[in-house]
């Protein structure tokens, strides 16, 4: 174990294992590929050849690069061929029996100095290493997919793993340009372990058919800034691998959160497994591509644009951050907007934060000068919900309260003509608690939009059981002349993004509670590993942990789910006024301005 890795035998030439083999290749170490099947190690081998001329014609590496890493690429059907390897990589098949004949096999063939690396990423490495005859030279090396460019690598060591062992691998991991994280041994690991949990729930809700299967991807992508939705990548993954991981974390767990949604099992019995079956949540033109084409469940295109109500006018409740995003975004897809606080000072404070955006945006070359006059010019402040007597569409962005909201919507019942759509831009309180303080609750729907409003383009909007028809097919129609995407979705806590986010931000919370992995190798790992922008204990600090805290009590209550409690260390920071960025000191401290 002290000598350097140089040698090393992958075993297990599929997706995953080719992959390895490419960025070992191309690091300079001599690489070993070995699979029972000849057709996989000449897949291995176009694929290398096919992805280093790409190189080459990018200018990322020399012809003389290429032939070299191409030269160092060997391919074999015995395991023996492993004999002369510093280290052995196995990706075979995610099941013990598979896995426990590979390390038998090695323990017989590999010299005593070799490390064996396990590639799983939801069976007990430890399991796997009282098997061999080494335990202490046994770990876990996951990578993921596609290895060559995903820089996370998660290094997993069990009780029996020899620490000489990790800090090789470790070593290995930096100089293949790996951004290589320390865990322990439990199913998922840290990214896998939060993200399958997200997968699953995105799967249940999906499976409850509260949304389709392209807004909740939708919503994912454009509320969360996520590269691809959660049934997408399910279909990616391979939904049989997500319920393999899944039944291994729930065997540990026992969190009903992990426990596969009925549906992963339905898919994965039918052979619809995801991308490579060519069907599983979605349909593709061939198997193995990723090419979507029309199926029975994709949306037609909607009539809905003729059967709504006229609205040129807007009135926006509110004098906050949330408040001013909403009335600039409708003014500048041309709508009269009035913006009405609690005063007429307050109000023009609003309309002068717009201004200053607007003129950021002039800045940046995004908007004309005169367009920004324009845009300011259609905005009205005003002191009284009064104004919003002749308004078409009234949109409420006040504080996060039922009683208050609820006090508005009664007003606004009073003072709104007849035919105008009262809308609330609530992120979790049911949205016909407040339909039911009018006398027209057929009126009332839900707009939540994201902060920054003007950025975001995601609008859930949110249907009651009493929202009339043409209420919906209204705000679709403003929605989309907003340049905003809408997704539909029900009356019940949370929607579909923060229904998703919050138990995933619980969970690694969790992590750390338990002191499984520290808050930078969780954020990295789901930087790196999962392609999110930010890391969850980033995101939180900036959300507000007492923000955070509310919305993860809401679901907690609405769905009764022991998961769903919110995290013990969440509530003891809350109470110490540790917010996040706004206070200074959130999971992480930042220096004050």
């Amino acid at each position: 174990m002290d000598t350097p890795l140089h040698t090393i035998a992958v075993v297990g030439l599929g997706t995953m294992g080719t992959g390895i083999a490419e960025v070992l290749a191309r690091a300079g170490r001599e690489v070993i590929g070995i699979d029972i099947s000849d057709a996989a190690a000449r897949r291995a081998v176009t694929a290398l050849e096919a992805s280093t001329a790409r190189a080459v014609e990018r200018e990322r590496m020399t012809e003389e690069e290429r032939r070299n890493t191409l030269a160092r690429f060997r391919t074999f059907s015995d395991l023996q061929a492993a004999a002369d390897a510093d280290l052995v990589i196995e990706v075979v098949s995610e099941s013990y029996e598979a896995k426990q004949q590979v390390f038998r096999a090695l323990d017989t063939v590999v010299r005593p100095g070799a490390i064996l690396a396990t590639g799983t990423n939801a069976l007990s490495v430890t399991r796997l290493a009282a098997d061999s005859e080494h335990p202490e030279r046994v770990l876990g090396l996951h990578f993921f997919n596609p290895a060559p460019a995903m820089k996370l690598v998660e290094v997993v060591s069990s009780v029996l793993t020899a620490p000489a062992a990790v800090e090789a691998v470790t070593v290995l991991a930096r100089e293949l340009g790996k951004e290589p994280v320390a865990v322990g041994d439990r199913p998922g690991f840290v990214a896998d372990g939060l993200l399958f949990g997200y997968l699953n729930q995105a799967a249940a809700m999906y499976e409850a058919k509260y949304a389709s299967r392209e807004d909740i991807d939708a919503a994912m992508k454009l509320g969360c800034g996520l590269p691809m939705g959660p049934l997408a990548l399910l279909d990616l993954i391979g939904i049989d691998t997500a319920r393999t991981v899944l039944d291994a974390m729930y065997a540990e767990s026992r969190d009903r959160l992990h426990a596969p949604a009925p549906i992963l099992k339905q898919l994965s019995e039918a052979g619809l497994t995801g991308r490579k079956s060519g069907r599983g949540f979605y349909t593709y033109a061939a198997p193995g591509t990723g090419d979507v084409v029309p199926d029975a469940l994709t949306p037609q295109p909607s009539a809905e644009a003729s059967g709504g109500r006229e609205v040129r006018s807007v009135g926006v409740a509110g004098s906050g951050t949330m408040a001013s995003g909403i009335a600039e975004v409708f003014a500048k897809a041309g709508y009269d907007v009035v913006l009405a606080a609690r005063g007429l000072e307050k109000a023009e404070t609003a309309k002068l934060r717009i201004a200053k955006s607007l003129s950021r945006s002039v800045d940046k070359g995004r908007m004309t000068a005169e367009a920004r006059e324009e845009t300011l010019a259609r905005i009205t402040p005003a002191g009284s919900l009064d104004a919003f007597a002749e308004v078409d569409l009234a949109v409420e962005a006040v504080a996060e309260d039922l009683e208050i909201k609820q006090q508005l919507f009664a007003t606004l019942d009073k003072i709104c003509k007849a035919g105008a759509v009262l809308a609330t831009t609530t992120s979790s309180l049911p949205v016909v608690a407040c339909a039911r303080a009018t006398s027209r609750p057929q009126d009332v729907i839900g707009m939540h939009f994201f902060n920054p409003a003007p950025a975001m383009k995601l609008v859930e909007v949110v249907r009651t059981v009493l929202t009339s028809d043409d209420v919906h097919a209204t705000v679709r129609e403003v929605t989309t002349k907003i340049r905003k995407h809408p997704v539909d979705c029900g009356d019940r806590a949370g929607f579909i993004v923060n229904a998703l986010l919050f138990p995933y931000l619980n969970n690694a919370i969790k992590m750390v509670q338990e002191h499984y992995a520290t808050l930078d190798d969780i954020d990295t790992a789901m930087k790196l590993g999962g392609g999110y922008p930010m890391g969850p204990f980033e995101l939180l600090d900036v959300v507000g942990l007492d923000v955070s805290l509310a919305i993860e009590k809401v679901l907690h209550r609405e769905f009764r789910d022991p998961g769903l409690a919110p995290a013990p260390l969440l509530e003891h920071l809350v109470a110490a006024g540790c917010l996040g960025r706004k206070t200074g000191r959130g999971f992480r401290e930042y220096a004050r301005r």
